[in-house]
């Protein structure tokens, strides 16, 4: 069988994503695994090596998928040119660097729709820019959305045994206790027990969060468990699902680490999103940077496949030689894991 060709985004080009992105090319274990390309502008990459030399590499300039070598040493960039190098201001946000950030993540999106490519991986863009470009998107998960014409998709993170699916994502919090609605809850248990069998875990186990402290305590403090989640609960699991819930949301996350499930659906962003960066990021004190940015996020409900890095473009990294690469090291294995298993089924 032939490996996935995966298709990487270098990310808004003023941000870590190209240095990143050079870093993890240079490592043979990724041609082990697949056939890397990357959507970019070459010369923000020319630029980035000449400051940090130990990232060098052959480029390969492409505009068609056929023309890449998919040979370690070489680099194939499916080149953009987006960005007029001379003006690009490094580790600052801009329109030019948002606008093209926003055109890698199109062109990575058509390439998968056209079946050019078997899965789509994007380093981080920045959204203050895209949307000075005119952009405007909440984020990568909602510009897949528009491009892949997929009106319900939601949001997975994860980090080791950690897997996280959200009910709801980019609103305020007052409005994301509104969307916990049984019909939106029953769809990200169905899609979280499918993304488990899509990475090989044989009958997953699906736990769901409580919305509510104490997920309630029986309509105690707040009814949204009795009326919306508890019932999608029971009618998934007459449909065959192993779900339970709702839980607590202080004592799920927990379990799920520990081995007790395999996935949890979150009720909303931060209550998803701060057990896996608390286990997956680590900030050190004395260096005032981050030692380690680890975890994916991975796009559900779509016709492609998309996974990304669990981080944002980090500009005050830029160009020190000190970012760190292995978030886009995991999105790369998770979306090749992904495609391998779309392939066999």
């Amino acid at each position: 069988m032939e490996k996935p060709i995966v298709g990487i985004t270098m990310g808004d080009p003023a941000s870590i994503g190209p240095e990143i992105s050079l870093k993890v090319f240079k490592n043979k274990e990724l041609y082990d695994k697949c056939r890397p390309l990357l959507v970019g502008d070459s010369n923000v990459l020319e630029k980035v090596m000449e400051v940090l030399p130990d990232r060098k590499l052959k480029l390969n300039k492409i505009s068609d998928v056929k023309d890449a070598k998919f040979e370690y040493g070489i680099m194939d960039v499916y080149d953009m040119h987006e960005v007029d190098i001379d003006k690009l201001e490094f580790g600052k946000v801009s329109k030019m660097a948002g606008n093209a950030a926003f055109q890698y993540v199109k062109k990575v999106i058509e390439l998968a729709n056209e079946h050019e490519i078997d899965a789509t991986v994007t380093n981080a863009l920045n959204k203050e820019a895209m949307n000075l470009a005119g952009h405007h998107y909440a984020g990568h998960t909602e510009i897949y959305g528009k491009f892949t014409n997929t009106p319900n998709y939601t949001m997975m993170l994860a980090h080791g045994n950690l897997r996280v699916v959200h009910v709801s994502t980019h609103v305020s919090l007052r409005q994301a206790c509104d969307l916990v609605k049984k019909p939106r809850v029953e769809e990200c248990i169905r899609l979280a027990d499918e993304v488990c069998r899509n990475l090989g875990i044989k009958d997953p186990k699906v736990a769901v969060a409580g919305l509510n402290p104490h997920a309630g305590e029986d309509g105690l403090f707040g009814d949204e468990e009795i009326k919306e989640i508890a019932p999608a609960v029971k009618e998934m699991q007459e449909k065959g699902i192993n779900v339970e819930g709702p839980i607590p949301a202080d004592t799920v996350f927990p379990k799920c680490v520990g081995g007790m499930y395999d996935i949890v659906v979150a009720m909303y962003h931060d209550q998803g999103h701060i057990p896996v960066k608390v286990i997956g990021f680590q900030y050190d004190k004395a260096k005032k940077k981050w030692n380690s940015v680890a975890g994916i996020n991975v796009t559900l409900g779509l016709p492609i496949i998309r996974t990304s890095v669990d981080h944002g473009t980090a500009f005050d990294q830029v160009l020190k030689g000190t970012a760190n690469e292995l978030s886009l090291e995991n999105a790369i294995d998770y979306a090749v894991k992904l495609a391998s298993n779309k392939s066999h089924a």
